[in-house]
């Protein structure tokens, strides 16, 4: 008897994922079992993509059982390839076509008001969640998925990123603290990813390191598409160091707080009102805006209290932050809604911004709103409010042409 494997997962509540068993043999060639809950009429469609998988790495006798739960070919394709490369050495990926909606590039300036954390082990949560619209997808390979199942993910994650259409949503990876971290790059960097997620960070060198290792990949494979970084800071020595941070690399666009971890380093718990974690926030938006980076908040962890995670979210933008995590898709809505400029906002916005086009055309030197004089930061300030506002579909495009 040979080597036995699995990969996967398997149970009642498992939903488009499946689960493998694999034993390599002496001889007999390849004997496969399937037995899927979908109906008979998939079984034969399992079997051929089980038998392409294990003739692309030459597999020419082995045992395996296929536990199907509604998986697409993806995925049982990610699930096969995870336990083949635990008792076959080889260079070989068995690579799932890319759709051409997920080889679009992402911009440093672009809103990232929302980004919904997908567990990395988790295909079911991945299908669907596009159609919420979320500015990101944060495909998790820390702490969303288990110490045994990190080797699966990364097959997972990599197929999702060539099939799964996330809808325009930027396509973000989370990746593991180390070299385990570094190692999960090479998993995705290939793969059209826009934004790596940079867990705990605590110094520039943090950031460097990974830059060196996506650099690498990326002149091994001819890359050329950009990709950028988001360090997290979860700990007091990352809130002290949060500009060195921020300003480590070109290609940093943003900085989230994560405040669970955050909160557990200074030995105290989180709360709603978040006096706890005011410091290090202000500390955060402060280092982010002087870096020229977006600030960005950490998650609600109330999925059932919209009203709560409201309150939280004015609160946070406040604070002068850009955006926040999501863990359920139904708090995308409130979040973005609550990020974006309310009508008082607009409408105050779009006063700053005529009056100072009718000082340029006049060619005066000094912007004045009534009895008020108007500096250009609070003409900068007008003028992204009322870019968000056309962004988000609050504000028509042609409104200044239209009220004049």
């Amino acid at each position: 008897m040979g080597k036995t494997v699995t990969a996967g997962n398997k149970g009642d509540k498992i939903r488009s994922d499946c689960h493998v068993f694999l034993e390599l043999t002496d001889s007999g060639g390849w004997v496969i079992e399937v037995n899927t809950k979908t109906g008979i009429l998939f079984q034969d469609a399992i079997r051929q993509k089980a038998e392409e998988v294990l003739n692309h790495f030459e597999l020419k006798n082995a045992r395996l059982v296929v536990e199907d739960y509604g998986a697409l070919d993806f995925v049982i394709a990610a699930r096969m390839e995870a336990a083949i490369k635990q008792v076959a050495e080889t260079d070989k990926e068995f690579l799932p076509e890319i759709i051409p909606e997920n080889t679009t590039k992402s911009s440093r300036e672009q809103y990232r008001f929302t980004r919904l954390y997908l567990p990395g082990d988790s295909p079911k949560l991945m299908l669907n969640a596009g159609i919420h619209y979320p500015n990101g997808v944060i495909l998790d390979l820390e702490d969303a998925v288990a110490p045994g199942k990190k080797h699966d993910a990364r097959f997972l994650v990599r197929n999702a990123l060539r099939q799964v259409n996330f809808y325009g949503a930027e396509r973000m990876v989370r990746i593991n603290q180390g070299e385990r971290g570094l190692t999960d790059l090479e998993y995705v960097i290939p793969h059209y990813v826009n934004l790596i997620l940079v867990p705990k960070a605590e110094s520039a060198d943090d950031i460097q390191q990974v830059n060196k290792k996506i650099e690498a990949i990326k002149k091994e494979q001819n890359l050329e598409y950009p990709i950028w970084l988001m360090p997290i800071i979860e700990s007091a020595l990352g809130v002290v160091k949060a500009y060195e941070i921020a300003s480590a690399a070109d290609n940093v666009v943003a900085m989230a707080i994560g405040l669970e971890d955050y909160t557990a380093d200074l030995g105290t718990m989180r709360t709603d009102e978040g006096t706890e974690s005011f410091y290090a926030r202000s500390q955060l938006v402060n280092a982010a805006r002087a870096a020229k980076v977006q600030p960005i908040d950490s998650v609600f962890s109330d999925v059932e209290d919209m009203e709560a995670l409201k309150q939280n979210v004015k609160r946070s933008k406040a604070l002068g932050f850009d955006g926040m995590g999501c863990i359920h898709p139904r708090q995308i809505k409130v979040i973005k809604q609550n990020f974006a400029p309310d009508e008082a906002e607009i409408e105050k916005a779009k006063k700053i911004y005529k009056a100072y086009v009718e000082a340029e055309k006049k060619g005066l030197g000094v912007v004045s709103l009534g009895t008020k004089m108007i500096d250009a930061p609070v003409v900068k300030r007008a003028r992204r409010s009322i870019d968000v506002a056309i962004k988000t579909g609050l504000l028509d495009p042609d409104w200044m042409s239209k009220e004049e």
